[in-house]
Formats: C-alpha cells, structure tokens, sequence
C-alpha cells in the first residue's frame, strides 16, 4: 500500500525568525518544510508568509487563506476600542483637518505606512484615492500584545511593544483578561483562526489595536507550537475550511450574515 505524502508548510523567502520557530515545529510533527512551490501540487500545502506570495500560491495550490474583513475594527464596541475608527477611502482622509491615526485595513495594501498624521494633506499623493484605509482617533499605547485566536480562544500570545518600542515578553493577567473579554464580545465576526493585537493605554486601561491575518503573523515571545497550531487552520486546504470561515477567505465577497441568510 503506497504510504501518503507528508503535508507540506510552504513559506515565502527569506525567512523571518518566526518562521524559522514555526517550521522547527511543523518539521518535529512530520510537515514538509520547503520555500518552493514547485513539486507540491496536489498535496496537503500550508502557507506562512507575505499576501502578495500567498495570492500568487493559493489557487494553484488549493490553499484557503482566512482573514478578517476589513472593517472588523469597526465594528468592536466602542469601550473596548477607547477612540473613534471608520473604514473610508485614501481621497476621503485627504480632506480631514484634524489629527488622526490612518493605516491600510489590512498588510495586503503595504504601500501606505500606518501613521499618525496632524491631516489630510500629508497622506502620499501617489496612491490612488479610492485605497481603502481605517482612519482612528489618535491614542497611545504604553503596552502592546498579540493573541493567537483559534474558535474564540486565545491560545497562546506575546507582549510586543513598550511604548512603541519592540519588546517581547509572555503575556500578564492583565492582557489575558482583556483578551477574553474582547473575544466574547467580537468573536463571532472573526475567522476561526486569527491574530488579535490589544493595548494598554498610559491611563492603565484597555483597548483593541487591530486584528490580523495568522498566517503573515511574528510571533514574537508566543509558543511556536501553538502558533503553528493557528496558522494551520488559517492557511491550509480549501476543501477543508468550515461553513464558519468561508466567509472569511481572501476575496470572498460573502459576509457572515449573508451566509446565515442564504
């Protein structure tokens, strides 16, 4: 009986840290580790790496790349968001005359670099208008961190950033606590499995940053293992993403309640 082929993690290059940790990990448990797609067509194929390598990679391999939709952020209660946030076009910020925080909604657009801008007229003029970009009150995050998400549950995460300056550590009580707390509420319009970044503010309370596709994700201080665990289900073989998460597979124009009302 002919044994089957070993599934495959495919990684864009160069490699990042962590993905270096992530494919010690999926190597320990079998997983063809490997940056080249050539050869691998019609096995069990996994992504970690860059949108523009995974577009490119998906269709031919059969891969479902879950993200959330772009104006998730918008949608979270405004106590655990802690300012304003909408989701607008780049030709639209341009006109603000106010101070705000603009970023692109999510790393698939890299041209525009998340910024805080005194308005508009600073925004690059290169970019066409109709970029979609989330535009946010302007806070300051003492302390930042990241959660690995599967169905709800956060398990496993980092610090990442003290006053904005990079500095992994494991996660405290507190981020912990917030974490599941912004899970309950906003669990149900998020893929199965995602990152999830919250912060501290300078005034000791909480709010959410953003949330993130798994699968271009540093770890940071997080446990390989249980990152990989997430990116597994975030990026792997369309044929197995649950009725749950197709909504959330990159270029879906389908959302959550669209599917419910089918």
């Amino acid at each position: 009986m002919e044994a089957l082929a070993a599934p495959v993690l495919l990684l864009s290059a160069p490699r990042t840290s962590t993905a270096e940790l992530i494919a010690r990990a999926a190597a320990w448990r079998g997983y063809d580790v490997t940056e080249r797609a050539t050869g691998v067509a019609g096995r069990t194929v996994h992504w970690y790496g860059g949108p523009r390598a995974a577009a490119r990679h998906a269709g031919p391999l059969g891969i479902g790349l879950l993200e959330p939709h772009d104006d998730w952020l918008t949608h979270v209660p405004r106590p655990l968001l802690r300012r304003s946030v909408r989701l607008t076009t780049l030709g639209e910020a341009r006109k603000l005359r106010e101070r705000v925080f603009v970023k692109p909604p999510s790393a698939k657009i890299d041209l525009l670099p998340a910024a805080v801008h005194e308005d508009g007229t600073s925004l690059p003029a290169g970019l066409d208008g109709s970029t979609p970009v989330l535009v946010s009150g302007v806070v300051e995050f003492a302390a930042e961190y990241r959660l690995f998400v599967l169905d709800g549950e956060a398990v496993t995460g980092s610090r990442y950033a003290v006053h904005g300056r990079l500095d992994p550590a494991p996660l405290d009580a507190g981020s912990r606590a917030f974490a599941r707390t912004v899970l309950d509420a906003t669990a149900a319009g998020l893929p199965g499995a995602v990152c999830l970044d919250i912060g501290r503010l300078g005034d000791g309370d909480w709010a959410v940053v953003e949330a993130n596709m798994a699968w271009f994700a540093h770890c940071y201080a997080a446990e390989p293992d249980r990152v990989l665990d997430t990116v597994l289900r975030a990026a792997g073989p369309i044929a197995a993403v649950a009725d749950r998460d197709r909504p959330y597979l990159s270029g879906s124009a389908a959302r959550p309640e669209q599917v419910q009302d089918a």
